[in-house]
């Protein structure tokens, strides 16, 4: 029998929509810090609360929950809500990433079910719009390939499907401009190192970011021939 859960009249989670506060790499809401719960005592003296003789458990579990943004007891679907909307402002996250979240807290995997489909049906988890962020994002921030694109989307438990969807929106000629301007950024760092040492070091920093490997040598060869260097006995093995 299906679950049925009320739900609260608001589903946007705190501070904005399922995009708001930063890119797909950002953290998620932190708790306030250590000083937040201070308070000015007499003579100017600064007074903090819970210290020893305070009555309060720091140690129990519905502590642990109420520092986390969680309520400390009650109906597991609010508390799955409550711990998706607090994971959800300042990065938009994966299915996956919520289901794993909401598992560590036991949360039923029935509630979670529940819960996290209703946050795809009102827009708040959206694979296909993260893979595309992430792609858009990590090509052009960090100058991935979309071999590594495509890695650290599975590892994020996107489906198979929308990840091709999202790494095919570059194309082989936008990967090989890609992988030039990272090469020339890097190109003058490497001066002074025999040829042999400039091509392994540019093609190894290319392999790290996911460039096929013809490609990286390729594009390596053409950077070091531009300075002069003689690439006619350089091959495939000298990587």
């Amino acid at each position: 029998m299906t679950r049925r859960t009320d739900w609260a009249e608001h589903t946007d989670p705190p501070g904005g929509g399922h995009w708001s506060g930063g890119g797909p790499e950002g953290a998620g809401a932190e708790a306030d810090g250590p000083w937040s719960g201070d308070q000015e005592g007499r003579g100017g003296r600064r007074r903090r609360r819970g210290g020893f003789g305070s009555h309060q458990d720091s140690g129990s579990p519905s502590s642990s929950r109420a520092e986390n943004g969680e309520p400390p007891s009650g109906d597991p679907a609010e508390r799955a809500r409550g711990i998706c909307l607090r994971l959800l402002t300042g990065t938009p996250r994966t299915r996956k990433q919520l289901a794993d979240a909401l598992r560590k807290r036991d949360i039923p995997d029935d509630v979670a079910d529940e819960v996290l489909s209703r946050f795809e049906e009102v827009g708040l988890i959206n694979d296909e719009a993260f893979a595309d962020a992430w792609v858009e994002s990590r090509h052009h921030g960090r100058g991935l390939a979309r071999r590594a694109l495509a890695r650290e989307l599975r590892t994020k438990g996107v489906d198979a499907t929308l990840i091709d969807e999202a790494v095919g929106q570059l194309d082989a000629e936008q990967e090989e401009a890609t992988a030039r301007e990272l090469v020339a950024r890097k190109l003058r760092s490497t001066r002074g190192l025999d040829r042999d040492k400039r091509l392994r070091r540019l093609a190894g920093m290319l392999a790290r970011k996911g460039y096929p490997e013809g490609m990286a040598l390729r594009v390596v060869r053409e950077a070091l021939e531009q300075e002069g260097e003689d690439t006619e006995d350089l091959g495939y093995e000298s990587l």
